[in-house]
Order: structure tokens, then C-alpha cells, then sequence
């Protein structure tokens, strides 16, 4: 589902809710939440009864996810929230969590608890469960993208609450586990929301803690003896993994590919996320911003240029104006970061790596004069070291870019 679903109807048997059996200032009714989780309990239980034999998943009855439904929505209200945790409803959904062979099921259940946590004493106590936490850590490595999009969006939500963040790294911390399903699914899924959330995520996760983002880098600094040399050759890469959800979500989501940019931008404030970043890498920066300078010069694929008949008959623009508007927002927040990135890169950049970038065709001049135009003025540090370098292994690319930059020649 793209969103979650819509509110429980006011039907006229909720409406004679009275003051006693309503939730806080809501017409929610107490008897009818209590009722509904019963039923989710009862589920749960016979499913388990069933699954044991059957050994397969079970779907949930259509009238009953109706309902859970409405428990999921209602849940986006504070009243609601309150009164689910006051009657330790965490307990309860993580009871139905671990048990539950329903896909379905599972997801709701996270989802309610992502409402939840929106709110700071009900995040503070989900956060407090530690056989909670532990669990949907574990569901990152589920195999239902639903169910993963809830759960990341969930972790998020407790990633933005100051007042929990740090217990939540440090829980990611004791998790190995955590980081290869972010990497699987960064590599195998093709679902742009998912990856977009999980990306939000890892932006979130290396923004509070460099030591993380350290380890997530690549293999351990201290290899375990018993690690065989297929294992360490099947081993996920972090940054090969962030490349391939950043190709995936490109062409639906410039948002999404805002937020992998943005990763790899934070890895280059370490030396081994300099290292750990790759040749292909550098090219495709800088295609980018050479894209952007060749797209605005060339129509829209499929268009024509406006004809002179003073008959014509105009087309409607609003809408593709809006979009136009809204996708420039998006490339502007994109170049910016891009330019931050390889500003980064730059001023570190080898002598040996820019030789090797122009050997095997990462870089060359015009990319160089293009990447030059964008990052000055204000990356002007990071140029005249970059231009050092080429005056020693491509001297005639030094030469253009102090023909065309004002800033070289001075």
C-alpha cells in the first residue's frame, strides 16, 4: 500500500461511544481497540497452531485486517498512542511479531509502531524494550518489502529523537547483521521506496556516528581466523552497494539519489572512505555535472521547438512548469552536493589516482573544465590543487582550465 489506510468510518454504532469508553479526546472506543487486539491475539495463535504443521505462510481475513487497519491509522493520533502504551501494546505487538507467519500481519504491526515512535514518551519506551529493539533489527534481513519499508521507517523515526538516537546506534553497533541486509538490500531490490528510506537510514546513521560508518566501510580491520578466503571474496561492500541503490533510484526518485549522494559525500570525510571509494565513481560525479550543463541546451526527448504560426494553439504548461520547477529544486540541492563531494575528493586526490583517471578514461579535459566552472568560487582550495597536479601529468588540461578561469590566472 502506498500509504496507510484511510480512518475508521463514524459508522452510528461508534458514534454512541461514550465519555467512559472513549480514548482520551478522541470517539475512538476503548472496548472496540481492546476487542480487536484479542482477535489479533487469537490469530497469532492459531496460525502458529497451523504454520506447525502446514510449514507455510498464512494470509489474514479480510474483515480482520480491516480492522487492524483502523488500529494502524488511529495510531497516527497522540491519544491513541498513549493509551495503546499505557497498556503495554509494545508487549503485546512484539509478542504478535515473533510469532506471526503472515506477511501482512507483520507489517501492520511494525507500521503501528512506527506511529508510535513519532511521539517522544512512546519512542522512549519502545526504545527501552530491548528484546523489541533486537527484533526489528532482525526484520531487516526479512525478505518482504513492505514489511522492510515499515521497519526502516520505523528505526528512522528513532534515529531522529535525540533523546534515544545514541541508544539505537550503539544496539546497530552490537548488530553485524544490520549492516549486511542493508547492503543486500541496497544490491538486490529494485523498489524505489525501500531504497530510499533504507538510504535516509544509512544518511542518518553516518551523520551520528563516524566510528559506524567506519566499520560499515568495508572488511574488518581484524579478520577473524576463521573466516575462509571464499567468504572474504563474498563479502557485500558498502560502496559498491550505495552505487548500485543510487543507479536503481535515479530515474524514479532524484530525492532518493539526493540521499546517496549525500553518503557518499559523508564517506569522503574520512581517509578510508576515500580509499574505499572507486575510479567509476569519480567519472559518474562528474558526469553528472556535466549533464547538467548539456541539458539545458537540448529540447525535452519527444518535443519540438514552438512554430511561428500565429495561429498555434498553446499547450498547457502549468503542470509541466510545476515539474520543471520542482525537478531544477531537486538538481540544484544535487550539483551542491556533488560539488561538496568531489571538492572532498580533490584535496586528496594522488598524483598517481589523476593519472590513472585519465589513462582509463574517468577523466579528461572537458569534464575537468566542467567540474572547474562548477566548484568555483567557492571550492577555490580544492581547484588550485587539482590543477596543480594536471600542470605535472596533463599539462595542456592545466592550461585550458587557467585559460578559461579567472581564479587560476590570478
Amino acid at each position: 500500500m502506498d500509504r496507510n489506510p484511510s480512518p475508521p468510518p463514524n459508522d452510528e454504532s461508534d458514534s454512541e461511544t461514550t465519555g467512559d469508553d472513549a480514548i482520551g479526546s478522541t470517539v475512538y472506543s476503548k472496548h472496540w481497540l481492546f476487542s480487536t487486539l484479542m482477535q489479533l491475539i487469537k490469530f497469532v495463535s492459531t496460525e502458529g497452531e497451523e504454520t506447525e504443521v502446514l510449514k507455510t505462510e498464512t494470509q489474514l481475513d479480510e474483515d480482520l485486517e480491516n480492522e487492524i487497519c483502523k488500529v494502524w491509522d488511529m495510531s497516527m493520533d497522540e491519544d491513541v498512542t498513549l493509551f495503546l502504551e499505557e497498556f503495554n501494546v509494545t508487549d503485546i505487538l512484539l509478542g504478535i511479531i515473533g510469532k506471526s507467519k503472515c506477511p501482512r500481519l507483520t507489517e501492520i504491526c511494525v507500521g503501528i509502531l512506527g506511529n508510535m515512535a513519532c511521539y517522544k514518551e512512546t519512542c522512549q519506551s519502545i526504545t527501552n524494550n530491548d528484546n523489541l529493539v533486537e527484533v526489528l533489527l532482525l526484520l531487516l534481513g526479512d525478505s518482504d518489502p513492505p514489511t522492510l519499508l515499515e521497519t526502516s521507517r520505523l528505526i528512522l523515526t528513532c534515529l531522529s529523537q535525540p533523546d534515544v538516537a545514541t541508544i539505537w546506534v550503539d544496539q546497530i553497533h552490537k548488530q553485524p547483521a544490520v549492516r549486511d541486509n542493508v547492503c543486500f538490500i541496497m544490491q538486490s531490490s529494485t523498489n524505489t521506496d525501500l531504497l530510499g528510506k533504507i538510504g535516509e537510514m544509512i544518511d542518518k546513521l553516518f551523520d551520528l556516528d563516524k566510528e559506524l560508518m567506519l566499520s560499515w566501510i568495508g572488511e574488518s580491520n581484524e579478520p577473524s581466523a576463521t573466516v575462509t578466503e571464499q567468504e572474504k571474496t563474498a563479502e557485500i561492500l558498502l560502496v559498491p552497494c550505495l552505487l548500485e541503490a543510487a543507479r536503481q533510484v535515479r530515474s524514479d526518485s532524484v530525492g532518493g539519489l539526493e540521499v546517496y549522494v549525500h553518503i557518499l559525500q559523508l564517506l569522503t570525510t574520512i581517509d578510508e572512505g576515500i580509499q574505499a571509494i572507486d575510479l567509476p565513481l569519480l567519472g559518474t560525479l562528474l558526469r553528472v555535472l556535466f549533464y547538467a550543463e548539456e541539458c539545458p541546451k537540448k529540447p525535452p526527448e519527444g518535443t519540438r521547438r514552438p512554430s511561428a504560426d500565429k495561429w498555434s494553439v498553446p499547450s498547457p504548461v502549468g503542470a509541466q512548469k510545476g515539474k520543471r520547477q520542482e525537478g531544477g529544486f531537486h538538481m540544484k540541492i544535487l550539483l551542491n552536493i556533488c560539488c561538496e563531494f568531489l571538492s572532498e575528493i580533490f584535496m586528496d586526490i594522488s598524483k598517481e589516482l589523476v593519472m590513472k583517471s585519465f589513462e582509463e578514461g574517468y577523466l579528461n579535459q572537458k569534464m575537468c573544465i566542467c567540474a572547474v566552472h562548477h566548484l568555483l568560487p567557492l571550492y577555490t582550495t580544492a581547484v588550485e590543487r587539482l590543477h596543480d597536479i594536471l600542470k605535472e601529468v596533463q599539462p595542456d588540461t592545466a592550461e585550458q582550465l587557467q585559460l578559461k578561469s579567472h581564479s587560476l590566472q590570478s
